[in-house]
């Protein structure tokens, strides 16, 4: 999955393909992050404007 550009994606179609490759192919958000070599922060702040969070316990933003 390429999530290059996940700062022009609509933050609520983002969360379920960052979701889905939490669940499906990494083994925590830092691992995404390092995998498709993306800001963790810029991310999260991408998600946040969608009102979505993360929840380490859970492993997904909510």
């Amino acid at each position: 999955m390429n999530l290059s550009n996940f700062e022009k994606m609509d933050p609520h179609l983002l969360v379920g393909l960052v979701n889905t490759e939490l669940r499906n192919h990494a083994e925590s958000l830092e691992d995404l992050v390092k995998t498709h070599d993306l800001d963790e922060e810029s991310l999260k702040a991408r998600l946040a404007k969608g009102g979505y969070h993360y929840q380490a316990d859970q492993k997904q933003f909510r």
